[in-house]
């Protein structure tokens, strides 16, 4: 079936899968300048870098593809969920950064952090620890993230922490008891949905790097799409993939409004 549905259309890949997948990346307007904010914070070394967005902008997308833009001296650290304690989310820290890590004492896994970041700053390398879902962490959570940024020589930062989160995020450390945390925040870019004519765009991407193929949506269904999903590109994805569905189902290669239509109304 899943085959059958591939040579239909005539693409090599599912066009509009909602994994984050960073070959899927499409960079809007909104989506570049978040990218651009976040090479200028790590490269300058600017310690905390703050990026937000609604569900189903692409943050997890965003942060993989920036990855993929990093010189190889530059060491990752990502944290998808940090429904941690205080101590397992250092561990995790650190183990992702390939270190052993025996100690249960979280000034023990901290020194061994920075005995790492020092040595690789010795070497021009660079450290970046990117928190996804990061209006998940607690206050206590943030306060050891505050710790981490503390690590520095005279001259700069050596970790750059990528706080990655929904908007109530800003919000939270935002509050009186984190100013010390918030303070620190030099780099902040907020993703927004696509624009209206991004959505076009958005799809012809999508389907160019699943293999082009034979798709074919009525010009007027473009309107349906962006009034349903309000350029969240989670929602685009879902919408597509469904009428897609739809169209193969009935071996009906142009997808009409009506196809979106009953699409609509199945997913709303």
């Amino acid at each position: 079936m899943y085959r059958d549905f591939l040579n239909y259309y005539e693409l090599r890949s599912v066009a509009f899968n909602i994994t984050s997948n960073p070959d899927f990346f499409f960079e809007s307007r909104s989506h570049q300048e978040a990218i651009c904010s976040l090479l200028f914070g790590i490269h300058e070394r600017k310690g905390i870098i703050l990026i937000t967005g609604e569900v189903g902008t692409g943050k997890t997308t965003l942060c993989k593809a920036l990855f993929n833009k990093l010189p190889a001296e530059v060491k990752i650290s990502l944290i998808l969920n940090p429904f941690f304690s205080e101590v397992q989310l250092l561990k995790a820290i650190a183990e992702d950064f390939g270190l052993k890590v025996r100690s249960i004492e979280l000034l023990d896994i901290i020194n061994i952090i920075n005995s790492f970041l020092i040595k690789l700053s010795l070497n021009n390398g660079n450290a970046v620890l990117v928190i996804d879902e990061a209006q998940n962490l607690t206050n206590q959570q943030l306060e050891q993230i505050r710790l981490l940024s503390n690590l520095e020589t005279k001259d700069e930062k050596l970790l750059q922490i990528v706080l990655v989160g929904q908007p109530e995020l800003k919000e939270k450390i935002s509050q009186y008891n984190l100013r010390q945390i918030y303070q620190r925040i030099v780099v902040k870019s907020h993703l927004t949905p696509l624009m209206d004519y991004e959505v076009k765009e958005y799809i012809d991407f999508r389907l160019g790097k699943a293999g082009h193929g034979n798709v074919i949506i009525a010009p007027e269904a473009y309107r349906m799409i962006y009034d349903f999903s309000k350029g969240i590109p989670r929602l685009i994805n879902i919408l597509c993939e469904r009428a897609m569905i739809l169209g193969f189902v009935r071996q009906q290669r142009i997808l009409t409004e009506e196809i979106f239509f009953n699409c609509i109304e199945e997913v709303r």
